[in-house]
């Protein structure tokens, strides 16, 4: 317990957060077609090393989750990723979920499956190096959803997960992620998330889970995307710091909040204003997947060229963030923080 306590707040570190580099082949495959790369597997390697070997990000960067694939790969020089991060810092994860499918007899609700085999896998994930692990599960919002069944379906499933995760000796990271998608307005989301949030704890307590060696990773509390509202900063914060104190217990080390598809200034900014406002017994960081990765693989372009210029980018994103943790991120930044 001490040792998943440790890694636990070593995870959010003052002025750190998480890397989420573990898109699955067809996530990363969409990504890679915006900018005309054909998804190989030597060609996500490549990727995952130039983000990896970015010089300087052990200052802002404390771990990264990694896909099963790219754990299992190794850099040029042929030492395994886990082991090269861990050299630097920076602690390995794992994805350990294997993504949605429909819940029955329930339309436009998903489940998340992987629980066959997830111990042997944790397991082998721990001799790999990993000192972590993930899971998300996927709440949507529309016309009657989500329903109860749905909700504690899902938390019933982060709960199980999460205490497999500590009984192999590896930090979950539980993700409960309300989506953006749709018309609703700020206070449904608000709404769902609350509810979505007290299930998840009631089921982690209910299976024993060891608060203070976990982390969470909500969504923010955000309008729906096209409900023509503005997500400004002050609503955000205001929402998502009440929606916290309601439902989060205090022995949970860290919040590291999931981006949900803004942009890497809306992001940042969000992250930002969660930090002056402040007054929370947790650590609010960020496990940012396409808000840290957006601008650096549209600077990439597959080129090997293009890839110094790439990992500057890169650094800066995560630099950024690592204001924004600190309440210090100003817009204006964006065009000034060099490597």
């Amino acid at each position: 317990m001490d040792d998943l306590h440790k890694v636990a707040n070593d995870l959010v570190a003052p002025g750190k957060g998480i890397l989420a580099a573990d898109e699955s082949d067809k996530t990363i495959a969409k990504r890679f077609s915006a900018i005309g790369l054909e998804s190989t597997e030597d060609a996500r390697r490549i990727y995952r090393q130039l983000l990896f070997t970015t010089p300087g990000i052990e200052e802002f960067i404390s771990g990264v989750i990694l896909f099963d694939e790219t754990l299992r790969q190794s850099t040029d020089e042929a030492t395994p990723f886990a082991k090269y991060l861990a050299s630097r810092g920076i602690i390995p994860g794992i994805k350990v979920d294997k993504g949605t499918i429909d819940l029955t007899n329930f339309p436009g609700e998903k489940i998340t499956e992987g629980l066959d085999g997830l111990k042997q896998r944790l397991s082998e994930y721990k001799d790999l190096g990993a000192k972590f692990s993930k899971w998300r599960a996927v709440i949507t919002i529309g016309e009657a959803i989500p329903t109860d069944v749905c909700v504690n379906a899902n938390s019933e499933v982060l709960a199980r997960y999460a205490s497999i995760s500590q009984e192999a000796g590896l930090v979950p990271i539980v993700e409960p992620e309300v989506l953006m998608d749709g018309t609703h307005a700020i206070t449904t989301c608000e709404e769902t998330t609350y509810k979505t949030l007290k299930s998840v704890f009631n089921k982690l307590s209910d299976y024993k889970v060891y608060l203070p060696g976990m982390l969470l990773k909500p969504n923010w509390i955000h309008p729906g995307k096209d409900s023509g509202q503005v997500a400004k900063d002050e609503d955000v914060a205001r929402s998502t710091i009440r929606v916290l104190g309601e439902s989060v217990p205090t022995e949970v080390p860290g919040v590291v909040f999931l981006s949900g598809g803004d942009s890497p200034v809306e992001s940042t900014s969000h992250l930002n204003l969660l930090n002056i406002t402040g007054g929370v017994p947790w650590q609010l960081s960020f496990s940012f997947g396409r808000a840290l990765q957006e601008t650096v693989l549209k600077t990439w372009m597959g080129k090997t060229e293009n890839a110094e210029t790439a990992q500057k980018e890169f650094y800066k994103r995560a630099k950024l963030n690592s204001l924004a943790r600190k309440g210090e991120y100003r817009e204006e930044m964006e065009k000034e923080v060099q490597v």
